[in-house]
């Protein structure tokens, strides 16, 4: 079963400092049939302006990605990590027990969008942990690259949840295809172009679909895209 959320059914918002959309429940916008899928509770795409961020505001029990799609985003939390993240780049905070930090945008002159996402861990209770990674952006085009996943690697973000992220890009006329193992969900967000989806749901940008039962996924690209797919138990 695929179900399409399109651009306009997330919560659209604009604070000044901070604009973009939340894509299921959070902050002030709430909708119980739109909670969860699976582990997953957010996925924000915001933008934040030049010299703005998050103060410092704490977490528990939640396994937190930030991935940024253009700018630079600055972290920094009471484990002592400091880190800053351009394209290309991942943060991945493992809240466990408690973690306070801070998310910022250092540019003066540029604004930063990124995609957050938040999971249930596997475990509850377990140590907070932070970690960053790089991938090649070349290595995007014309494929899936997994950049976050329950087994770290070199260019592989680890996250404690048995779920890979992946990124690509691809030109008008291509196609990419995914297939996980039978009984998962995959969960597919449009950052940029058009796509058609098992060829029959076209996808926008800001548009996204959640996906059950369907083992095999063929992103048939109508406009050049960049696109995020997920596996999740």
């Amino acid at each position: 079963m695929i179900t399409i959320y399109p651009a306009a059914s997330a919560h659209q918002f604009d604070h000044g400092w901070l604009k973009g959309s939340h894509v299921f429940s959070f902050g002030d916008f709430y909708d119980p049939d739109n909670t969860a899928f699976g582990p997953m509770r957010v996925c924000n795409d915001d933008t934040i302006a030049p010299g703005k961020g998050f103060g410092a505001h704490p977490h528990s029990d939640m396994e937190i990605v930030s991935i940024v799609l253009s700018g630079v985003l600055r972290h920094e939390d009471n484990l002592g990590n400091v880190a800053q993240t351009s394209f290309g780049g991942i943060q991945r905070m493992s809240a466990g027990t408690g973690a306070i930090h801070t998310e910022h945008n250092p540019s003066d002159s540029e604004p930063v969008r990124l995609l957050q996402l938040w999971f249930m861990p596997k475990a509850r209770g377990t140590a907070p942990s932070y970690a960053t990674g790089r991938f090649d952006p070349a290595k995007l085009e014309g494929r899936l690259l997994p950049v976050v996943a329950s087994e770290a690697s070199d260019e592989i973000v680890g996250i404690a949840q048995d779920m890979t992220i992946y990124l690509g890009k691809a030109e008008a006329g291509g196609q990419l295809d995914f297939r996980q193992e039978p009984g998962r969900r995959s969960f597919v967000y449009l950052v940029e172009g058009q796509l058609t989806l098992n060829g029959d749901d076209v996808l926008k940008p800001g548009d996204s679909a959640r996906i059950e039962d369907i083992a095999q996924l063929e992103l048939k690209v109508d406009e050049n895209i960049l696109v995020m797919v997920i596996d999740l138990p």
